[in-house]
């Protein structure tokens, strides 16, 4: 079985130098490398491996924030690589698959991969999933951090990797509403409607916190109580009075503020 890698270090010359040393295991395929998180982000999806070296400390998003954006399911195994010192160990020692120390110990890489081939199958790979939700709550201060809230916090983590979907609390379950299907999305007093062609999801959230969410060359606020998803935008029609209205693809006619159409990009 080939264990297909992914190497994540902001350091090219610390990227090439572990590829050599896992060339040694004949059983493990560097499938890419990846400079910051929000490379190894789409990686990740694109390739999805099975195990990822992931350095700690990056410049923009570094190792945590990225295990917080990356989907559960595909989570690769994981062994951190970090320069930490010894007051973050017990924290790696007991929620990580293996954690490595710069500069990198041969013996200690190969234990790592050793330990990771051990945990290739299906139900290893949940509890180290379990194990990650716990170090990660461990460093944000939240001991018990699960799966849901883990979830929402990804769509809320201003300037990360963006998924492709936005989480939304409902009935005690996370409905996963593709990004693309949102139309538009309005306030109703302290809720926001999430309109797509079928249905419409209500959350528990402001007009801020909702723009912080989302990717703002995807989506644009387009009066004081909406926001608009760009792409579903057919038609732009302007009135006499000076006003604009916006026509979705699904025939939604959508008024444009005037204090927003100076900041609405689709008009440049």
């Amino acid at each position: 079985m080939r264990i297909r890698t992914l190497i994540v270090d902001d350091e090219p010359l610390a990227r090439r130098g572990l590829a050599l040393r896992l060339a040694r295991h004949a059983d493990v395929e560097v499938v890419a490398e990846a400079g910051n998180g929000r490379e190894a982000f789409f990686l990740i999806s694109e390739h999805l491996p099975a195990l990822m070296f992931l350095d700690v400390q990056m410049p923009g998003v570094d190792g945590f924030e990225l295990l917080r954006t990356v989907p559960l399911p595909q989570l690769p195994l994981t062994v951190f690589v970090t320069a930490y010192d010894q007051y973050a160990m017990p924290a790696f020692e007991a929620n990580a698959l293996d954690y490595l120390l710069k500069p990198l110990d041969d013996a200690r890489l190969d234990a790592a991969v050793e330990r990771a081939r051990q945990h290739l199958s299906a139900r290893d790979a949940d509890e180290h999933r379990a194990r990650l939700l716990s170090l990660l709550g461990s460093v944000s201060g939240r001991p018990g951090l699960t799966l849901e809230q883990a979830l929402l916090d990804a769509d809320g983590l201003p300037g990360h990797p963006a998924d492709d979907r936005l989480s939304i609390k409902d009935a005690g379950r996370i409905l996963r509403v593709p990004l693309n299907d949102i139309l538009w999305i309005d306030a109703a007093g302290d809720y926001m409607c999430v309109h797509t062609p079928a249905d419409t999801h209500v959350l528990r959230a402001t007009m801020r916190e909702l723009e912080n969410r989302l990717d703002p060359r995807r989506f644009q606020r387009i009066h004081r109580s909406t926001i608009v998803n760009v792409a579903r935008v057919k038609e732009l029609r302007s009135h006499l009075n000076g006003e604009y209205f916006l026509i979705l693809d699904s025939g939604q006619q959508l008024k444009l503020s005037r204090s927003y159409k100076d900041k609405v990009r689709l008009l440049n």
